[in-house]
């Protein structure tokens, strides 16, 4: 089965926001071994909107369209599915019962703009939405299927998980099955990885690989397609084992993983306690280990030391070392990671210090020169970094670079390449 997915909206034309919708849908339908063939968005805008449908639909098994059946006058969709299918609008009085119920629920008058929510394509079967008062339409025509659904995002996946994607497994039971994996990868760039894998041919064997960068690292995927899920299994392990043979100590992990929720895990596994001291990142680090349910149980505390009289007085840094060598040094990144584990108690201390930009570059220290420092009761080391121009991106990347460095040291995995 080959879909297509179609976004409606002038405000993610616009960049206003972001398309997730598609990523959520097109990463479902792929697990359900339905093949993504496109995606596209266009506005609010009625000619256009039915021109897409007609490309779309005629090249497609299956559409599914997000975005455009809210009550107000640019929510366009529902009118745009009624002329292209040449149908009806009906009253579907389960539908109508929910939305009364929605409103009763919030203690909100119900209006005739929001009853009218109860109408839909007569030739559709209704997708109920427990979570708002706009329901989806599940259409098959000329042995096609054609979904529309919602574009706020809880709705939309609710629609997906509970009623659309066990819908097509069972029509898609006897199509080819597609298996797909994710592998995570931080600390090289993409044509670094590339040439680490050598041939590529030889090592897929028929199967697709593609690198998506991003500022946190390349996620890797892969996808294997075979008419058997047992032969699709095997050989996905097969070329999964190779690829980790070749680039293994660049995977942090797989599909939705977290390189703090990575990190986290192993703290907790080994029962270790960690501290952070920052400087340029302003507590992205510890920002991003405490989005992790269970934080509280390795990670002691953070100290954001920008100034460098912070520096000294927080967290001890020797005040000759910051004139003799600056804040943005070896020397003081060293000292901030020992300092922050000694007035912790801390197994681990770990710390940041850099020039993010776009102002703040000397003579030998340009914008992106980060450092990083790890003290542990075995060692206390540092690192030097080297990112691009962007600020909010060199925090992020610093923070990146920070917790592979705390991963590779709880794996025993060098860091000096």
């Amino acid at each position: 089965m080959k879909a297509h997915i179609v976004t409606i909206g002038d405000e993610i034309l616009i960049g206003q926001i972001i398309n997730s919708n598609a990523a959520y849908i097109g990463e479902k339908l792929t697990q359900a071994h339905v093949n993504v063939s496109g995606s596209s968005v266009v506005g609010d805008d009625e000619e256009i909107i039915i021109n897409e449908f007609n490309r779309v639909f005629e090249k497609n098994d299956l559409v599914i369209v997000t975005g455009g059946l809210g009550p107000t006058h640019d929510d366009v969709t529902r009118k745009c599915v009624v002329e292209f299918f040449n149908t009806e609008l009906v009253v579907d009085y389960e539908v109508l019962s929910d939305i009364k119920k929605f409103f009763e629920a919030r203690g909100r008058v119900l209006t005739p703009t929001n009853e009218d929510q109860a109408l839909v394509p007569k030739i559709s079967k209704t997708i109920r939405n427990p979570y708002g008062t706009a329901p989806g339409y599940w259409i098959e025509k000329q042995n096609k299927i054609f979904i529309c659904m919602p574009g706020v995002p809880y709705e939309m996946k609710n629609m997906m998980d509970s009623f659309i994607i066990p819908k097509l497994v069972q029509k898609t039971e006897n199509d080819n099955f597609i298996l797909t994996k994710n592998l995570l990868t931080t600390g090289i760039p993409e044509s670094m990885l590339y040439d680490k894998l050598g041939n590529i041919d030889e090592l897929l064997q028929g199967a697709k690989l593609a690198f998506l960068p991003s500022q946190f690292g390349v996620r890797m995927r892969l996808t294997i397609v075979s008419k058997d899920e047992k032969n699709a299994t095997n050989k996905l392990d097969e070329i999964e084992q190779k690829i980790r043979s070749l680039i293994g100590r660049y995977i942090y992990g797989t599909e939705n993983d977290t390189l703090e929720s990575v990190v986290a895990k192993l703290f907790i596994d080994r029962g270790l306690k960690l501290s952070v001291a920052e400087s340029c990142t302003g507590g992205l680090i510890m920002s991003r280990l405490t989005n992790i349910s269970g934080s509280s149980n390795f990670l002691e505390r953070g100290v954001v030391a920008y100034s460098n009289a912070a520096k000294v007085e927080l967290l001890h840094v020797d005040e000759d070392t910051i004139q003799k060598n600056g804040a943005v040094s070896l020397e003081v990144a060293r000292q901030l990671a020992e300092g922050v584990k000694a007035i912790s108690g801390t197994d681990v201390g770990l710390s940041v210090t850099g020039i993010m930009g776009p102002t703040g570059a000397t003579v030998g220290k340009p914008i992106g020169l980060v450092f990083i420092g790890l003290c542990n009761d075995k060692i206390c080391t540092a690192k030097e970094f080297h990112f691009g121009d962007d600020r909010l991106l060199n925090k992020d990347r610093t923070s990146q670079a920070a917790l592979e460095m705390l991963r590779r040291n709880l794996l025993g995995i060098s860091y000096d390449d």
